[in-house]
């Protein structure tokens, strides 16, 4: 049992038998359906559905010689719904299917975004899957949690909200800079890391540390495309899954000014949401590239 099926409404689902009714429901009355050759001859088949707006389930796989189809994985997905960056991508394939993951070097983060592509036959489909790196790819990032927390905003005003987007900017070009060589670059970047750790030192004996760190990205245990977040929420909504009636709270949210949505089950989110508090969580990070 997909341990994400309850960030999009289905958290009583526990038999297998129950599952298989739901997948054969995504089959036989799909939103979407897209077929793609692939380079061993074989017919691969992605078939999606809604169940409340852009968050759903996609069942992939293949047909066979006789045309009968053979449920290989799936997995629930939410769509972005805005460009979150626009780097080169690098697209691997996993090892035990045909799912596929993407990973970017931001640089408004010091990690590489590693997510897991959403839309695989669109990739399949491009003219070249062999292909492993696109130039300049937009990509839309979204993510699915099942623990979430609201947070109060960090008080901000215009002129600390301008040094810090100024601060954001001369941190990426820093880091552009180091990853080209410059030594300088490297130089002031550990410089900086230790005020910064120096400062958090100092501080976090007087001061709670959500009021000190203001957004964070970091890698999560062992799953390469999980992260924990902090981020200002933007905007919100609560929508019902069609199919079972719980509720899904939807927010676009802004983490190290990247831009992401993120779904999760009501029941799993502690606090009220509102546009100007923050949203804490494990995620884990899915993206639709254009190829």
């Amino acid at each position: 049992m997909h341990k994400y099926l309850r960030a999009v409404g289905f958290s009583s689902l526990e038999k297998t038998a129950d599952l298989n009714i739901l997948l054969s429901e995504v089959i036989k009355n799909y939103d979407c359906k897209k077929v793609v050759c692939t380079e061993k001859g074989m017919l691969f088949a992605e078939f999606s559905k809604e169940f409340a707006s852009d968050c759903g389930i996609a069942v992939c796989g293949e047909y066979n010689e006789e045309g009968d189809f053979h449920i290989e994985y799936y997995f629930p997905y939410l769509s972005g719904s805005a460009i979150s960056s626009t780097e080169d991508v690098i697209i691997e394939r996993r090892a035990d299917n045909e799912a596929y993951i993407g990973a970017c070097d931001d640089m408004r983060l010091d990690i590489s975004l590693i997510f897991h592509l959403i839309n695989t036959a669109d990739y399949l489909n491009s003219g070249k899957p062999g292909d492993q790196e696109f130039k300049s790819s937009a990509v839309s990032l979204s993510a699915l949690c099942t623990d979430g927390k609201i947070l109060l905003p960090v008080l901000k005003t215009a002129e600390t909200a301008k040094e810090k987007q100024k601060k954001l900017q001369k941190r990426s070009a820093l880091i552009t800079a180091a990853k080209n060589g410059d030594e300088e670059a490297i130089e002031s970047l550990t410089v900086e890391d230790m005020d910064i750790y120096n400062e958090i030192s100092k501080r976090v004996n007087n001061e709670d540390i959500y009021s000190i760190i203001d957004n964070c990205f970091m890698p999560y245990g062992f799953g390469s495309d999980m992260y924990s977040v902090i981020g200002d929420i933007k905007d919100f909504s609560k929508e019902q899954n069609r199919f079972t009636g719980e509720t899904l709270v939807k927010m676009g949210i802004v983490c190290n000014d990247i831009s992401l949505d993120v779904c999760i089950n009501e029941k799993d989110l502690l606090g009220d949401p509102a546009v100007g508090r923050r949203f804490k969580g494990v995620i884990w990070l899915q993206g639709t590239v254009e190829f």
